[in-house]
Parts: structure tokens; sequence; C-alpha cells
């Protein structure tokens, strides 16, 4: 089943619900999904990598918010974007572990021969394709530093 049907199911049994938090965070996920639909043309459809993306960025865009809130003083706001951070977060596969990413980026450096932070590009750009939506790109990030700073 496609994530755009899953998401007009769950937004349905939200309205029976009237559970109005939920249905928030529902809407912006289907609406995130007819904007990706729109920007390829009339009908296109979205894969199931570009949904993973997609969904990530929503996450991050909510992480962010919360963050922001909670250094302002505004708990309220930050408990509103957790809680859609949560919803959102239910759709995406299980995230890697810390250990797990980083074996998968030795794993990609020793396949490039990347060995300085001049590689980073080129071990960034796989190692996102590889593990899109099952790992922050941040936290890659981070990793793929500490590796080739070692």
């Amino acid at each position: 089943m496609s994530l755009e049907t899953t998401i007009n199911d769950d937004i349905k049994k939200a309205m029976l619900a009237k559970d109005k938090k939920r249905l928030e965070a529902l809407r912006a996920v289907k609406s995130a999904i007819l904007l990706a639909k729109t920007e390829k043309g009339h009908g296109a459809e979205v894969s199931e990598q570009e949904e993973m993306k997609m969904l990530m960025k929503l996450v991050k865009q909510r992480r962010d918010s919360a963050e922001l809130y909670t250094e302002q003083g505004r708990a309220d706001l930050a408990d509103e974007e957790n809680y859609q951070l949560s919803v959102i977060e239910a759709y995406l596969p299980e995230q890697m572990s810390e250990d797990e990413i980083r074996k998968v980026i030795i794993g990609i450096m020793q396949e490039t021969g990347a060995e300085s932070m001049k590689d980073m590009g080129k071990v960034m750009g796989l190692t996102s394709k590889k593990l899109a939506g099952k790992a922050d790109n941040k936290m890659i990030s981070d990793i793929v530093k500490q590796e080739l700073n070692k």
C-alpha cells in the first residue's frame, strides 16, 4: 500500500476519532505528497525513495522547530511540534543505530578509498542514497567527519 493511501486512511480514522492534533500532522504529510506529485507534472506518482526523503524533511523541520521553541521558552509550541514529529516518524522505516550507520560508512570509505575531508562529498552522497529514510543526514554527516578525521 502506498504512503498516500495509508495517510488518507489514517486521516479518515483521525477525523472519526476527532483527534485534531494527529489530523494536523497527517494533513501536513498529505500536503507534502500532493506538492511532490504536482511538481513532477499532472498525475505523476511519487517513488518510495522520494516519499522517504519527503518524510525525513518533515521530521527535520519539526525537530528544528521544537528545538527553537524550547530555546525561546515556548514549551507549549515545542510539545506540539514533538507530537507531530512522533506521528510523522511512525511512517518512516525503523531508524538505524549509530553503530550500524558507522559500519555502512566505513564500508563505503573502503570501497571508494576515501581518506581525508576532501572525500567527504563522495562519501556523503553514497551514504545518503544507501541510507535514505533509515538515518538522519545530520548524524550521517557527523559520523563521516569523525571517520575521515581519524
